[in-house]
């Protein structure tokens, strides 16, 4: 079994090692070793052939696999290199390809959103807000940053006094109350997380904004049927919970209650290529996920009358934003393995760090579409932000 996983390391990870197992240290590699992995307890052979980052990560929550350097430094000098995991889709096929209805769709985004927004409040910043962050300069805090990846949001919108304005997924709604506040334009957000609907409205009733914004738990497949129209809508963070067969249900309900000349802004991790999604975060993380391509959603906006305006990466914000969250995660340790256990902390910690690697090496991309309903011409000639 040693020879075998020295063998299987050696294939997934391009750089030298030492790898302590059994009680012995073997070299993996030419070179000088770069970090030290220690095996407790070996991984099955079944396990590694059906998932490499199912077998090895559920073996880093249980403690039973180690590394002695900073968890993001080591991933970050493999992940790169994620296409030499194995990966059997026959056998983790319903893992991989779960049912997108609105019962199953709202059972997997309540799994990770009303984990407690007592546990968000400990590793987010002040503002609420868990997706990209926006750093205009290195040594911005990530409060500074998520300020401004709002601003930069609704300067995109080209927003003005009384306009309408619908978020899709509208999270602890810190987006729509900026907008209200800045702009004083009237909003809705639609959520299935009771969590952030419950802390929205909380929100909403501090600011004294009861009369220009609203909260719904709402799936987005109900908006053709609601009769709504907006000015603007903006998604944050979103799509990457529709599933790829609905895409195009998705862009066909905001195409309905957006009105003619009007702007969408969606803001979304995204691929270089059309893959299922990794088997770990699918499973512990965000169950039913799917990242999209930038050309598979760029290649369906003409059949929903969406002219595309600008498209910009923020790719190195997100590393960022995650490393960030990841600081702030570890600050709050001991409190987060005492209210929720010790495996439950190194595997969101795991998470935040392997996400800021594959960021880092450009497995996947955050990108912000900008994209009108028909022609408008009376936008702003140039860009702006």
């Amino acid at each position: 079994m040693k020879e075998f996983i020295v063998h299987y390391l050696e294939k997934i990870i391009p750089v030298s090692f030492l790898l302590k197992t059994e009680g012995h240290t073997t070299k993996v590699g030419e070179e000088e070793p770069r970090f030290t992995v220690t095996i407790h307890k070996m991984p099955e052979k079944k396990a590694l052939a059906t998932s490499t980052s199912l077998a090895l990560g559920e073996a880093y929550m249980r403690g039973e696999i180690e590394v002695d350097k900073d968890l993001y430094e080591v991933l970050d000098l493999f992940l790169g290199h994620m296409d030499r995991f194995s990966t059997d889709r026959s056998v983790l096929k319903k893992l991989l390809f779960p049912s997108s209805s609105k019962k199953h769709q709202k059972e997997e985004v309540s799994s990770h959103y009303d984990i407690g927004n007592d546990f968000y409040r400990l590793w987010l910043d002040k503002t609420m807000s868990y997706s990209c962050a926006y750093f205009k300069k290195e040594t911005d805090t990530l409060e500074t940053a998520q300020i401004a990846k709002v601003d930069h949001i609704l300067e995109k919108l080209q927003l003005k006094e009384g306009m309408s304005l619908l978020d899709i997924g509208c999270g602890w709604g810190f987006l729509l109350l900026e907008a209200a506040k800045k702009y004083n334009i009237t909003g809705m957000g639609i959520t299935l997380s009771t969590e952030q609907k419950k802390e929205f409205e909380r929100r909403i009733k501090e600011a004294g904004l009861e009369g220009r914004l609203s909260v719904r738990l709402m799936d987005y497949r109900e908006l053709s049927e609601s009769g709504l129209q907006f000015d603007r809508v903006v998604s944050v963070g979103m799509l990457e919970h529709v599933g790829r067969d609905q895409y195009p249900l998705f862009l066909e309900n905001v195409e309905s209650v957006l009105k003619q000349g009007g702007l969408f802004l969606l803001h979304y991790i995204s691929a270089q290529k059309e893959f299922p999604g990794d088997p770990w975060i699918k499973k512990y993380i965000f169950p039913g996920g799917v990242i999209p391509s930038l050309r598979e959603i760029i290649q369906l906006l003409p059949d929903y009358h969406f002219y595309t305006l600008d498209v910009e990466s923020l790719r190195r914000h997100y590393n960022k934003t995650l490393l960030c969250w990841r600081e702030n995660f570890n600050a709050h340790r001991p409190e987060i393995e005492e209210k929720m256990g010790v495996e439950f902390a190194r595997m969101w910690e795991l998470y935040l760090a392997s996400c800021a690697a594959t960021f880092h090496n450009g497995v996947i991309d955050l990108h912000q579409i900008l994209m009108s309903k028909g022609i408008n011409n009376e936008l702003n000639w140039i860009r702006t932000v």
